[in-house]
Order: C-alpha cells, then sequence, then structure tokens
C-alpha cells in the first residue's frame, strides 16, 4: 500500500480555477491520497460549487482570510496523510507528478521538503522554477534557477537546494510535527522561505526533483502587479531578514534597504505616478518600524 498524500490547496474567490486543478487531480496515476480545500472566507465565490463537483473533497471552511499559511495550517490540521502536498489552486497536475516526490522522502528520511520543476501554464516549454538560488543578505531576494528559460533538460538534475517553492511543496507529516507549522504572520509571500529556513536549522535537505513538475498559471488570486502584492512583499521581504538573518547579515540588510532600496523605490513610484503602490510601499516600511517585537 503506498503511504497517503494529503493534498492541500487554498480557495479564495476562484472556485473555477480551484475546480480545474481538481479536475486534473482526478487524473493522477498515485493510488493513495486525499483532497484538503481550504476556503479563505471568499467574499465573491460560493465554494460550495466545488464540493457539488467534486463530492471527494473535503471542504473546510474558514471563517475569515487567514492568508497563505493560516489557510494551509487550517488544512494541514485535518490532514491525514504520511505527506502534506501543498499547492496552489491556481496549477494544473500531470498524472504522474506524485510519484517521485514520494519516492524522494522516502528514500532520504534527510530530505524535510521537496519541490517538482515548476513550469508556465501559458507556455509549458518555458520553466518558473528549477530550485533557489541562496537569499541575498544584502537585496533579501533570492532567484529561481532556470526562470524563463526552455526547458531543454538543463535543469533536470535533482539535487540540494536552497529553498522551497511555495506553489507546490511536499513535506512528511513527521518533519512538521518536529519542526512545526508555517510561521502565519506573514499572510502571503516569504512563508514558504521562513518555513524552509526553520526545516534547514532543524537539520534537513531542501531538495528540487524535476522528474516530476506542475503547469502554474501564477497570481491569479493576488494579481501580477497589485498594491496588495507590493504591501506583503515589501513588508515581508524586512520582516524574513528579521528573522532569519544573524546580528551582521541583518545590519548590512537593514543599511542596504534604507540607503538603496527604499529611495529607489520610492523614486520609481514617484516616477511612474504609481501613488497607491508608493502608499503600499511606506505602509510596508512603517509596519516593519512599529513592530519591532513581533518578527520573534
Amino acid at each position: 500500500m503506498k503511504p497517503l498524500v494529503s493534498i492541500i490547496t487554498i480557495n479564495y474567490n476562484e472556485s473555477e480555477v480551484t475546480s480545474d486543478l481538481l479536475q486534473s487531480i482526478r487524473g493522477l496515476t498515485y493510488p493513495n491520497y486525499e483532497i484538503i480545500v481550504v476556503d479563505n472566507a471568499s467574499p465573491n465565490d460560493n465554494p460550495d460549487s466545488i464540493k457539488e463537483k467534486y463530492p471527494e473533497v473535503n471542504l473546510i471552511k474558514s471563517k475569515e482570510n487567514l492568508g497563505f499559511a493560516g489557510g494551509n495550517n487550517l488544512g494541514l490540521k485535518q490532514a491525514k496523510g504520511d505527506y502534506l502536498l501543498f499547492i496552489n489552486n491556481d496549477t494544473i497536475v500531470p498524472k504522474g507528478f506524485i510519484e517521485p516526490l514520494v519516492e524522494t522522502l522516502q528514500e532520504d528520511k534527510t530530505i524535510g521538503m521537496v519541490s517538482p520543476k515548476i513550469k508556465f501554464h501559458w507556455d509549458p516549454t518555458l520553466i518558473q522554477y528549477a530550485g533557489y538560488t541562496p537569499m541575498s543578505h544584502w537585496t533579501i531576494r533570492n532567484n529561481s534557477i532556470g526562470y524563463h528559460q526552455k526547458d531543454d533538460g538543463d535543469f533536470d538534475r535533482a539535487g540540494e537546494t536552497q529553498s522551497i517553492h511555495g506553489a507546490a511543496m511536499m513535506v512528511p507529516k513527521s518533519v512538521v510535527e518536529n519542526v512545526g507549522m508555517m510561521t502565519e504572520i506573514y499572510f502571503l509571500y516569504y512563508e514558504e522561505h521562513d518555513w524552509a529556513e526553520m526545516v534547514k536549522r532543524a537539520g534537513y535537505k531542501i531538495y528540487y526533483q524535476p522528474k516530476s513538475h506542475i503547469l502554474h498559471k501564477e497570481s491569479v488570486s493576488t494579481g501580477k502587479f497589485s498594491p496588495l502584492k507590493t504591501y506583503y512583499i515589501s513588508r515581508n521581504r524586512i520582516l524574513f531578514a528579521r528573522r532569519n538573518f544573524k546580528p551582521f547579515q541583518l545590519f548590512i540588510s537593514l543599511l542596504f534597504q534604507c540607503f538603496v532600496s527604499i529611495p529607489k523605490n520610492t523614486l520609481m513610484f514617484i516616477i511612474k505616478r504609481e501613488f497607491e503602490h508608493l502608499r503600499a510601499f511606506w505602509r510596508a516600511i512603517s509596519w516593519n518600524l512599529t513592530n519591532k517585537t513581533t518578527a520573534s
């Protein structure tokens, strides 16, 4: 008997998008899985339609929008699987994508998280993720390896990588029991990188497995460039450094933010007359100044 995999995804105002994912899941060749859909208190959607079309789903309706980490944690609490697959609802999965992920975790117990190769849904010949570079201690950014490059075989080597991709990540339940769930302070963006740091500090490896892949529609929920995205990415970039960098690394990062990143972004939003983004950006900076004790 294959181990049970709990597939956890979040719906927010996107029942049709979520249904596309669930339809692709129905084609999986892996024989033993459960599906948990967490509706994050969608204000303009009827998540009951998901249950009507896909009765096999365990639909959890949150009373409030808990964000990415909170929604996934809510699903995790009801998961029965040995392995937990967190996957964005704006993805499509090929029929055989679960097997290589499970096999990777079964063969090496020191691996705490694994992500598949992620390709763009709008052009499946292009890669979105084939691992991550280390997080820069200057810019507090990392780069997705292979981003926008052709899937021509150059990124088909499995191996350890620096961080996980939140669009599709499988984690053994035993690792969650050891390390803890995702930190919910982030709400959106950077929470998977923070979780990966927690997993690495506990002695586990983060892994990339290209024998598995998914197709990602990307940023359907938040919009590709919205003030909401500007706020949370700007806020959480600094929050991530505060939570995970050593004192000297943090000092370097904050110097860079104060004298390079913040002036540059401020000027850019003014020149482009993107004043909603400017307000969102400065709210993000202000949050870190006024919430000095909430990073721990």
